[in-house]
């Protein structure tokens, strides 16, 4: 069944060009696990041969990616927590990942919301309770398009360098996925470093404003 899905949203890149992009995007930043690693690194590999554009690319990644956060934003935020807690199993939200979202969002506010989008599952996730919180929809909305440009440019560049080296690919979808990942370890471990230190001066200055004088116990 994924070696099918696959294919389908393989051939929606190849086929729709920028309009395949954002509709695969803003399914990958909604509910549905649509792999970005299938969107954005073929899209450049056809960037490179001249049937769309780098800067194309990761705008239509990056509108897409802004465009499925802000519909979930609002249907979280229209529906409610309890809803999604009784029926969010039917469209693959269990109960616990909502509750590592919100605890997410909760320690590390709106740049919890950027880091989010350059980390897997979290990253379709944490539109839900941005939207149950009601987090100013501006102020989301910057975030989320600053986190899936740095994310979508993250990607063309790295999937035009694995596709010119190993052209074979854009045959096998399933195997571009595996490459990507396999050779994007890297980018993974500095996407984590980064988090990591937000999250540490986060926890230093929460510690230093709490033991300020004068601070309200």
């Amino acid at each position: 069944m994924l070696h099918g899905l696959l294919q389908v949203w393989f051939g929606w890149v190849r086929d729709g060009g920028y309009l395949g992009v954002i509709a695969l995007m803003a399914m990958e930043s909604s509910i549905l696990p649509v792999p970005s690693e299938i969107v954005i690194p073929p899209a450049a590999f056809w960037a490179s041969q001249g049937r769309m554009s780098y800067s194309g690319v990761v705008l239509a990644g990056t509108f897409g990616s802004w465009l499925g956060s802000a519909i979930t934003y609002w249907v979280s935020r229209w529906i409610g927590r309890a809803v999604i807690l009784r029926w969010g199993r039917l469209v693959f939200i269990k109960p616990e990942g909502l509750e590592r979202a919100e605890l997410f969002m909760q320690r590390y506010g709106v740049g919890g919301v950027f880091f989010a989008r350059l980390l897997p599952v979290i990253r379709h996730l944490i539109s839900i309770p941005a939207g149950i919180t009601r987090m100013s929809f501006g102020v989301f909305s910057l975030v989320t398009v600053l986190g899936a440009f740095f994310w979508c440019s993250i990607l063309a560049w790295f999937g035009a360098r694995i596709t010119a080296a190993h052209p074979d690919l854009m045959n096998d979808p399933e195997a571009l996925v595996r490459m990507v990942k396999q050779e994007g370890h890297w980018i993974v471990a500095a996407v984590l470093v980064l988090c990591a230190l937000y999250f540490l001066v986060m926890r230093l200055t929460s510690r230093s404003s709490a033991s300020a004088p004068g601070t309200p116990a």
